[in-house]
């Protein structure tokens, strides 16, 4: 696939180093050359100076060409332009754009083919925003990511001395249950794969992802961890466009505070937030934090566009007594660092934001992605067409399917009903499955499994 990505910054450098190595065609436009450089360096790609609305840039790049065109820069203006000018010069099939604005976003009626013709819009701090409230509202994940328009849950969680967990093996967690919830996908441990099969036991410190219906994820998350506590104080550090549209999905569910260091702003914020305490102030200032009782707190988020003042503070909410804290971190050489200290979360916005970008670029009717393990893993929904004739897997059980190593089928999804994996379930046609890629670099396996062949019509 020929696609071109506009903007090198820290999600598009990213996206382009990831979709580099699965043999595609990758052209990256920036208009700061040293930045090109560095990921040329990295990466087989071609790379276009230039600004990235121009159409002379995108001609350079490609565009006529193209079979997709993905336009992150910072500017939401320049992007839109951009699928404008892609659509209307060179017809490129595809446009995707980040926007940002939430003014934009309100008014769906200007993304059309006779408007601004941009085919999806990737909005990073909504999907963080999504991201992180999936978090508090499961006590004791690491990672919640959606499927199914939210029907399927896959949950990470690491298990700790006190779970049932502990000593039992990980294929038969599940299957002591007379109605099987949920379906082991994957543990790691010192950030290497165990095997799921009898012999291998689960220990403490353990990393497991299972998938399950959404309505029991809760429910078996606390479950796991040996958990009851639901969150029910929550302290946002931050009051920019994530922090504030956090704290508006919160609210209404959870006791709210916000900390924005910005006077304006946060006078701005109390008069848009209708339930949370806005307070002006600085979250690493300590006694600030032992004012609004910090030690009282079920989660602490430090989401500021500083990693460094993210870290400090969300490291000081865990000595002065929060019982989970989280940190927007967008350097990834601080994610790894940071989550094997003090820190109990650390976010991503470029794999939070690759995750969403992936589902419209993979192939064989993958429908939803989710990029894990720092981009070396995937899940991800895949549709089952065709016929036993035409398909892979259709008219298959899952144990007769030929996956490739490291995939595991957790759940499928038929109209509203979901299908926990169990190596009889036959897959039938117009099914979502729900799978987990050890290793990303099989991703393209998995894609020719999905695909029909050329009798399906």
């Amino acid at each position: 696939m020929k696609i071109i990505i506009l903007g090198a910054g820290q999600v598009g450098g990213s996206l382009a180093l990831a979709l580099s190595n699965e043999s595609n065609d990758i052209t990256l436009v920036d208009q700061n050359p040293k930045v090109l450089r560095e990921i040329q360096d990295r990466a087989d790609l071609q790379t276009v100076i230039g600004h990235a609305a121009y159409p002379t840039v995108l001609k350079q790049a490609g565009a006529r060409d193209a079979n997709m065109v993905v336009a992150l820069t910072s500017s939401d203006e320049t992007n839109m332009v951009a699928c404008q000018v892609a659509y209307t010069l060179f017809q490129t099939p595809t446009k995707i754009a980040r926007v940002r604005t939430g003014d934009y976003l309100s008014y769906k009626d200007l993304f059309v083919q006779e408007a601004l013709p941009v085919d999806v819009l990737i909005s990073p701090e909504l999907l963080v925003s999504k991201y992180v409230q999936n978090l508090i509202e499961h006590p004791g994940a690491l990672q919640v990511l959606n499927f199914a328009d939210g029907q399927v849950q896959l949950v990470a969680i690491r298990i700790n001395s006190i779970s049932n967990l502990v000593g039992k093996s990980v294929q038969n967690i599940f299957s002591e249950s007379s109605s099987k919830e949920a379906a082991i996908v994957a543990v790691y441990r010192n950030h290497e794969a165990v095997p799921i099969n009898e012999d291998s036991v689960i220990r403490s410190g353990d990393e497991v992802f299972f998938v399950a219906a959404s309505e029991h994820a809760k429910k078996i998350t606390s479950m796991l961890q040996g958990l009851d506590k639901p969150n029910r104080r929550v302290l946002i550090a931050g009051g920019g466009n994530i922090g504030s549209q956090l704290a508006q999905i919160l609210e209404n569910n959870f006791r709210v505070k916000l900390i924005e260091r910005n006077a304006e702003q946060a006078r701005n914020l109390s008069e848009h937030l209708d339930k949370t305490i806005v307070l002006h102030g600085d979250a690493a200032d300590e006694e600030m934090l032992v004012e609004e009782n910090i030690d009282s707190m079920d989660v602490f988020c430090a989401i500021t566009n500083d990693d460094e003042a993210n870290i400090l503070s969300a490291m000081l909410a865990k000595r002065l007594g929060a019982r989970k804290v989280m940190s927007l971190i967008n350097r990834p050489s601080y994610v790894e660092l940071v989550e094997s200290g003090m820190i109990d979360i650390a976010i991503s916005p470029q794999q939070v934001t690759i995750g969403a970008l992936l589902a419209h670029i993979r192939r064989g009717d993958v429908v939803a992605v989710h990029s894990l393990r720092k981009g070396a893993a995937e899940a991800l929904e895949a549709v089952a067409h065709g016929d036993k004739d035409t398909s892979k897997v259709v008219g298959r059980r899952i144990a007769e399917l030929k996956l490739p190593e490291g995939a595991t089928i957790g759940a499928i999804v038929r109209a509203s009903e979901v299908l926990i994996a169990d190596a009889d379930l036959m897959i039938e046609p117009e099914d979502h499955i729900i799978m987990f890629l050890a290793d990303k670099n099989k991703v393209s396996d998995v894609e020719r499994m999905f695909q029909v062949s050329a009798t399906f019509i």
